[in-house]
């Protein structure tokens, strides 16, 4: 697999100083990073696609105005994606699409999908709804390995070995970023 040509820090930045997100502990950049790191934790599973897996967390909730109702989030975090895309990053258009499906309906499908690239997304995402004290339904997720995590408990095994590419762990990501 060749390394991704998406520099994915530059575009962290960008997202993250976006002036019309709301600056959230609960939707913020923190609950992203836990959603690419369980993505990439899923990836090797099932073969999803990485660098929309890992644009599907820094965008699927950039672009909430609030922390509770808010419909229609994500098809502003995946428009948001599309005025970065030849910008910022670069994706054919059949990798895109998947991108914009998974953000756009993240939050408003009640079925798993068939597309394991987007049902890595969401399972990536539904995975750290025990953020806000949730546990994920085993029905609504896609991977056998997602469902597995959830009947088991088997919480810790997304934050086993290096997950953030690059070799950077998530502790030194978060430090290094900010500085």
């Amino acid at each position: 697999m060749k390394p991704s040509e998406i520099n994915f820090k530059k575009l962290w930045k960008i997202v993250i100083s976006t002036p019309n997100r709301i600056h959230s502990s609960v939707h913020g950049p923190k609950h992203w990073a836990r959603v690419e790191r369980n993505g990439l934790y899923l990836c090797k599973a099932n073969s999803a696609d990485e660098e929309v897996v890992r644009l599907f967390a820094l965008f699927h909730d950039s672009m909430r105005i609030n922390d509770h109702r808010d419909p229609e989030h994500g098809l502003r975090g995946a428009e948001y994606a599309k005025s970065l895309l030849n910008k910022e990053y670069e994706l054919s258009e059949e990798r895109f699409e998947l991108l914009y499906y998974a953000c756009q309906y993240h939050n408003k499908s009640k079925t798993p999908t068939e597309n394991k690239t987007i049902g890595t997304c969401w399972d990536a995402d539904r995975l750290d709804l025990r953020r806000v004290c949730i546990k994920p339904s085993e029905q609504l997720l896609y991977s056998q390995e997602a469902k597995r995590i959830v009947r088991e408990k088997k919480w810790a095994e997304l934050t086993k070995g290096n997950n953030i590419k690059n070799k950077e762990s998530l502790v030194k990501f978060w430090n290094n970023f900010f500085h």
